[in-house]
């Protein structure tokens, strides 16, 4: 059941809470309020001018049309372009151009566009009125938006948080953006790190992507729960209770790491080597394995804090002793209770999933150890995963009996999804319960390469559930429990055949509820020579270690510009006492720096810019795309880098420092609050920011983060064309007014939009 919506308030905030706006007062709106505002953005109101003449033209038979506005791809033809009546002449028995001009004569757009044109066989341009841009610009620098704190809604029941925990964020400015009429529950799944694992660079992706859609879906107004599925369970669950017990008693006994990592070698050393080789290398081990166990009641192993570096080692340690032990015979524990040594993983997750305190305990532990690892991960991200959002395999565990037994009952005959398109249904096949999907025609929906009917296993023979079993135990969660009416996949392009099958299983079992389910594909993060990013040695990149680098990487560079700014500051005061040009009065940017910032701040700059070069980099480009992974170009100053669009908003901001210095907008006074677009680049700029909410809507319908990358940075493109041509700090006080309104809206949406891709905004570069 969806929350019931917070009271809306308007009231009046004095200027000052806001620095250098330049108007009286400031209307502060919450969700409520600027969703009851009419719609003035371009896209909206285009789309509901065009839908509202089809439905007059057409009657019942056009209530669902769709109006097929988009803004223009060439500024020539005008700001939009309606492509309506070449999509729906047939349906209204008209010739495009004759349908075109009805559109147009109904649309009653004369409030809004200076120009309409029809072109060729019937695409309607449209060229907007200066004064309605001036007038969504007006709206965005009046509009703020706080989010209301209903309360930190913990979901110990549902596992996740929702938006309705505003204290994720804090307030944010929405540049009058209304929040959506009809907000959908979104649960999104993303991120997913196993435990006793280090994340890796393939991490990276799901994480920052699915981190995007949380922002902007918040911000849009829908309520979105976090959903962390984590690998905490299955068969290697007990390889890693396992290793944890190792790690402790090898450093009880005294063992540093270095010597556990030596002995891992050698193990990997003897893999596919003679028994007899084999067995001499393990018995000693064996036998203090027994003399440990013998001893775990009389002193505790858990006194000392264990990292994940050290759960890991100790996890890769016993899976490839597990190896090593295939069929040596080697034993540990003594008479008739001895077990095979590679059986004791095996028999460690039995204990655990029939509920032995031992086992449960241990792997608690493991598994707090790396959710906190992986939660210091996130914090140095940035992204908004929480302790509450974990809610993983282990999690569906107890639904999986009834899960498989409602499938079979469901599924005995044949049965189709709700829209028809696809059947399914449960038999056994070779001991395992299976599911078979089929087209509408009757025929095998998915098959194997040699032809015969693919079938997704739900319980092997076994008795063992698989991840088709927990997925589909997770859909109905998701769907009933939770309420979501979407619910969105972050996972990793080779795992499409696995979600369309799932999708197409829970559709025919009724399971999606009506939901929207998505699977976002996204590529791999490639090195230099175009395979998947690894280190020297072959191992996958450790994120911890990649982030560090950033940091290290930022920091030097920034250290090498201060050095030469701070050159070129001496050089200019040298020129000055000569008497040279170089000593006029500085830019409106506020000229060299007058003091070099403290190492303190140049950490902090660095780790923002760094952090946001990583995260950017990858969301800008295309996700269902691979990517080659370059230092150099993702630490750039100039093109679509996150360094590129922090330095351009610092830039604005020390424009408004230089203006407080010179006398704020009037000498002292304030300035209308308005915006004038009367050069060429204003008009460029002011469009660009008025086309910030369909590039979010964008956004929500599509979930493709390099859209609102490319909005940015062309933002950012369009300021900088503005500022060559059009001088901001001019004496005419109501020029500069409006242009220095022009520029705080330019930077609040860089920062916003920066903020809704994860990154940190910087005052001063």
């Amino acid at each position: 059941m969806r929350p019931a919506p917070a009271v809306g308030t308007i009231r009046t905030v004095e200027t000052a809470a806001i620095p250098l706006r330049f108007a009286g007062t400031l209307i502060e709106f919450t969700s409520e309020s600027v969703a009851a505002m009419p719609i003035l953005a371009p896209l909206p109101l285009l789309v509901e001018r065009f839908e509202t003449a089809l439905r007059a033209l057409g009657g019942a038979t056009a209530a669902a049309t769709q109006a097929h506005v988009r803004a223009a791809g060439d500024s020539k033809f005008g700001d939009y372009q309606c492509n309506a009546a070449m999509a729906l002449a047939k349906q209204f028995a008209l010739k495009p151009r004759e349908l075109a001009e009805k559109l147009v004569a109904t649309a009653k757009l004369d409030d809004i566009a200076e120009k309409i044109e029809i072109a060729g066989p019937g695409f309607i341009n449209i060229t907007l009125k200066i004064a309605y841009i001036e007038s969504v610009l007006a709206q965005g620098l009046r509009g703020y938006v706080t989010p209301t704190d209903a309360g930190a809604t913990a979901q110990a029941k549902t596992g996740g948080s929702t938006s309705e925990n505003a204290s994720r964020f804090a307030p944010m400015d929405r540049i009058g953006i209304p929040t959506a009429a009809n907000p959908d529950t979104v649960v999104l799944d993303y991120s997913s790190p196993n435990i006793a694992k280090q994340m890796h660079v393939g991490h990276l992706r799901t994480t920052v992507i699915g981190d995007v859609f949380a922002r902007v879906l918040e911000f849009a107004g829908h309520r979105v729960i976090r959903q962390n599925h984590i690998g905490d369970w299955g068969t290697a669950i007990g390889a890693v209770i396992t290793g944890l017990w190792y790690i402790r008693t090898r450093i009880a006994r005294g063992e540093t790491l270095d010597a556990i990592r030596a002995r891992l070698t050698q193990a990997l050393e003897l893999k596919g080597k003679p028994v007899e080789a084999r067995r001499a290398w393990l018995e000693p081990i064996a036998a203090e394995w027994t003399a440990d166990l013998a001893r775990e009641g009389e002193s505790s192993t858990k006194s000392r804090a264990t990292t994940l570096d050290e759960l890991e080692l100790g996890y890769v340690f016993v899976q490839t002793l597990s190896s090593v032990a295939e069929g040596s015979d080697v034993r540990v524990g003594g008479g008739d209770g001895a077990k095979r040594l590679e059986d004791i993983p095996r028999l460690t997750t039995t204990f655990l999933q029939r509920g032995d305190a031992w086992e449960r305990g241990e792997w608690e532990q493991a598994r707090a150890i790396s959710m906190n690892a992986c939660q210091e991960l996130y914090e140095r991200l940035g992204v908004t995963l929480r302790a509450e959002d974990v809610f993983g395999e282990s999690a569906y565990e107890p639904m999986l009996p009834k899960t498989v037994s409602d499938i079979r009952s469901l599924l005995a005959t044949r049965r189709a999804s709700a829209d028809g398109a696809i059947a399914a249904e449960c038999r056994e096949n070779q001991g395992a319960q299976c599911i078979f999907l089929y087209s509408a025609k009757g025929e095998p929906a998915y098959k194997t390469a040699e032809g015969e009917p693919l079938p997704m296993i739900i319980q092997k023979s076994d008795g063992a559930y698989l991840y088709a079993s927990t997925d589909l135990a997770a859909v109905r969660h998701r769907t009933e429990t939770l309420g979501a009416t979407r619910v969105i996949y972050v996972v990793g392009a080779p795992q499409k055949l696995h979600f369309e099958m799932l999708f197409a299983a829970a559709r025919a079992l009724g399971w999606d509820h009506g939901a929207r389910l998505e699977h976002v594909a996204f590529g791999s993060v490639l090195g230099e020579n175009r395979k998947p990013l690894k280190t020297r040695d072959g191992g996958n990149v450790k994120l911890r270690d990649l982030l560090d680098e950033a940091e290290k990487r930022a920091y030097e560079l920034l250290l090498e510009r201060e050095r030469g700014e701070a050159a070129n500051s001496e050089l200019r005061i040298a020129n000055s006492e000569l008497g040279s040009a170089g000593g006029t009065a500085a830019s409106e940017s506020g000229g060299a720096p007058s003091r070099r910032l403290s190492d303190a701040q140049m950490r902090e700059i660095a780790r923002r810019v760094g952090i946001g070069a990583i995260k950017y980099f990858d969301l800008a480009r295309d996700r269902n795309g691979d990517y080659v992974f370059h230092w150099d170009q993702m630490l750039a100053f100039q093109g679509n880098t996150a360094p590129y669009l922090m330095y351009a908003y610092a830039r604005i901001r020390s424009i408004h420092r230089k203006a407080a210095e010179t006398g704020g907008a009037a000498g002292g006074g304030t300035a209308p609050a308005a915006v004038r677009l009367e050069h060429a680049t204003e008009r460029a700029l002011g469009l660009r920011l008025a086309r910030f909410r369909e590039t979010l809507d964008a956004i929500v319908a599509d979930l493709m983060p390099h859209v609102l990358c490319a909005y940015l940075y062309d933002l950012a493109s369009d300021f900088m064309r503005f500022y060559e041509s059009c001088p901001v700090l001019v004496d005419d006080l109501a020029v500069r007014g409006a242009r220095l309104n022009l520029c705080d809206l330019t930077a609040r949406t860089l920062k916003l939009g920066l903020s809704l891709v994860g990154i940190e905004a910087i005052e001063q570069m």
